[in-house]
């Protein structure tokens, strides 16, 4: 990238929330996109952040002596266009996504959307304002220490921090690349899932991309929700209150509160900025900032400088206590099926930001510094407007791939709420149907085996008139074994202690209840039907051996599944043919 002149902010003084705002709003013809018959974002408005790329249109980052014309699009941006979506800007930024606030930008602090003497909160501050003001639909952040959350909370909508990898970083500005995401600023939760299943893919031009399998079973009404046992508010009274009252409304919706040790959560937070792990903020921009560090503006030029100073073996000690800490985090899980926290502990005045800018910002990301740190999913939805005025937001937080789940349950919650899109005043509209409800007709089971699709025995489901629902894992708590002297021939699952299996792939099928009875009724002796625990902490019935069948039977765990061993078997026959 070569540093050229930047553009000044568009009608700084009134709007600092756009950095570029052409007069017409970039599209793609119609039909520009084979196999996109059905565009998801047809007729929809976005907005991205400054550091994203955008073909033909200047790239700050906040920054004016960074600025650079992108030469093509970021592959989010790309797919959103695929989509029908129209782009009408890119919007402003605490530069190089370096805080939680939104006043760290030389173009002017974005004021928060219901009260404009507060934060906006960062760094995605622009995006956040253009959707809770009504100005675009969607819009595109970032998020790496929660940037694409505390805005969301702070102005009254929706923010999805995807699971690490899902969505594409290529042609984004880095900030700490092994734990940025790209984000999805939304007035309703449908409309940010519309975005992120437009947007999602494996792209290989970003080296941390992941094919991820996301979970579609939707936690049920009781879902165990986790909370922290200690919780700090720095004496706001009033968000402390209306967290109570989220519990409240949580519970109203079925679901079962649990207190948990959030220690070890709280202790990945401090290394973000605490540890050699804030060298990957160096890292990101080191050319540059080593020729131009008069171009940062303060703190960001503090924080990023801080960086320089460890050593390469101070990294590796610090990735592999964060890898300790995410051992000691891993048994949340067991307790509880979602985590739920405040999405920012309390509202700051722009003012008293200006006079303490690290303490404040620093107040912001309690509860979101360690989301990305230990490879977690979060989506963060308005909760209520206290009784001053300012909007309360909460955040699910899942295992990764859990995205979908996290959105259908945070869509039931917002429109429990009845509160009004962003700063509008508009009423939310309908809930859209985000993952397919279990039919009261049919009933889900799991295989692992000789009924998968293409085996031996899958014609005893699809004679029943079962259909494939999906493709999922056990959590880690199964051993898989192959069973002697069967024929054709199976597996046979077996639960152990948790940690002590592996992850076995298997199939979900819907089959009609009336079908249900005479299917069971096939399986012999020593395999039966009972509850299994998928990896995303749901349960379906499924195939489960008896120990009674593992006498000279073959451990298999490690394959991860019986097609795997399959594969296996058949290429020792092959290799002895020949």
């Amino acid at each position: 990238m070569v540093p050229q002149s930047s553009p000044p902010a568009q009608d700084a003084a009134t709007h600092p929330e756009w950095l570029h705002r052409p007069a017409q709003a970039l599209t793609l013809p119609p039909g520009a996109v084979p196999g996109t018959p059905q565009p998801l974002l047809r007729g929809v408005r976005f907005a991205v952040k400054d550091n994203i790329d955008v073909a033909g249109w200047p790239t700050t980052a906040a920054c004016p002596a960074f600025a650079y014309t992108a030469r093509q699009h970021a592959t989010v941006v790309q797919r959103l266009l695929d989509h029908g979506a129209a782009l009408v800007g890119k919007t402003n930024l605490d530069q190089f996504a370096c805080g939680l606030s939104g006043t760290r930008s030389p173009y002017g602090a974005v004021p928060n959307a219901v009260n404009p003497s507060y934060v906006s909160g960062g760094s995605s501050s622009g995006s956040a304002y253009a959707v809770a003001t009504g100005q675009v639909d969607l819009a595109l952040g970032t998020d790496t220490a929660g940037s694409g959350r505390v805005p969301a909370g702070l102005n009254n909508i929706v923010g999805l921090k995807p699971s690490k990898g899902l969505l594409s970083a290529a042609g984004v500005v880095p900030a700490a690349q092994s734990v940025d995401c790209v984000s999805i600023f939304a007035p309703t939760v449908a409309m940010a899932v519309r975005a992120l299943r437009a947007a999602l893919g494996h792209d290989p031009q970003d080296p941390y991309s992941r094919r991820l399998e996301l979970a579609q079973t939707p936690w049920p009404p009781s879902v165990r929700v986790g909370v922290p046992g200690t919780l700090e508010f720095f004496g706001d009274a009033l968000a402390e209150a209306a967290f109570k009252d989220a519990l409240q409304r949580v519970r109203a919706l079925g679901a079962e509160v649990v207190t948990l040790d959030f220690s070890p959560l709280y202790a990945a937070a401090d290394m973000l900025y605490g540890s050699a792990l804030v060298a990957q903020r160096y890292a990101a921009v080191q050319p540059f900032f080593d020729a131009h560090p008069e171009a940062f503006i303060e703190p960001v030029r503090s924080i990023i400088g801080a960086g320089q100073g460890y050593t390469a073996a101070d990294l590796v000690h610090a990735q592999t206590r964060l890898a300790a800490l995410a051992q000691r985090a891993a048994p949340l899980w067991n307790a509880a099926d979602v985590l739920l926290v405040p999405t920012a502990p309390t509202h700051v005045r722009t003012a008293d930001m200006l006079e303490q800018p690290v303490e404040l910002n620093r107040r912001l990301g309690a509860y979101t510094n360690f989301v990305n740190l230990l490879d977690y999913a979060a989506l963060s939805v308005p909760s209520s407007l206290r009784p001053d005025g300012l909007p309360f937001g909460i955040t699910f937080i899942g295992p990764c791939g859990s995205d979908l789940q996290l959105a259908e349950l945070g869509q039931r919650y917002h429109h429990a709420t009845g509160l009004p899109q962003g700063a509008t005043g508009r009423p939310l509209p309908a809930p859209e149907p985000i993952l397919p409800a279990p039919s009261a007709h049919t009933v889900r089971v799991a295989v692992v085996g000789a009924h998968l699709s293409g085996m031996p025995l899958n014609y005893q489901l699809t004679e029943r008139g079962a259909t494939l629902a999906g493709s999922a894992h056990t959590s880690n708590a199964y051993r898989l074994f192959a069973l002697p002297g069967t024929t054709p021939p199976k597996p046979g699952l077996v639960r152990t202690q948790p940690g002590q299996g592996g992850p076995i792939e298997l199939e979900i099928w819907e089959m009609p209840v009336a079908a249900y009875g005479s299917f069971v009724a096939l399986i012999p002796q020593p395999l039966g039907i009972g509850t299994l625990e998928l990896a995303d902490g749901s349960t379906v019935q499924g195939f489960l051996a008896e120990a009674v069948a593992l006498q000279d039977a073959q451990d298999i765990t490690a394959l991860g599944g019986w097609r795997a061993y399959m594969r296996q078997l058949k290429a020792a026959l092959h290799a002895v043919a020949d």
